[in-house]
């Protein structure tokens, strides 16, 4: 059996709790830098790209290929299969200055490079 004034403390301390992380998270989204690639013909475009340092980044790879490819990369610590015919979104943490490389997995010819300034 359950109380439904011990409910309805529950419910309300759950609220609060929240309510600092929706307020928060508009905040964050806006500061993050957005990288746009597509990849085709086994390439990707642009081959290399720019962000700020010290703010986050989101990946934003449209795959226009027929099969799958895989975005990963040893130095932003992050892999994801990206789909045939589809789009992958990948969040990466805040970085430093300094040149990060990404490859496809699938097809290691396919490279590219994000320089943060």
């Amino acid at each position: 059996m359950s109380c439904p004034v011990l409910m309805s403390i529950r419910f309300t301390l759950a609220a609060i709790c929240a309510t600092p992380l929706l307020l928060a998270t508009p905040a964050l989204a806006e500061q993050a830098v957005q990288v746009q690639l597509s990849y085709s013909n086994g390439a990707f475009q642009p081959s290399e790209v720019r962000a700020s340092a010290d703010k986050p980044v989101v990946f934003r790879i449209k795959n226009l290929d027929g099969k799958a490819m895989e975005f990963e990369s040893t130095s932003l610590r992050v892999e994801k299969v990206v789909a045939a015919k589809s789009e992958g979104v990948i969040n990466v943490r805040p970085l430093k200055a300094g040149s990060y490389e990404f490859y496809d997995d699938f097809n290691e010819k396919a490279r590219g490079t994000l320089n943060v300034q």
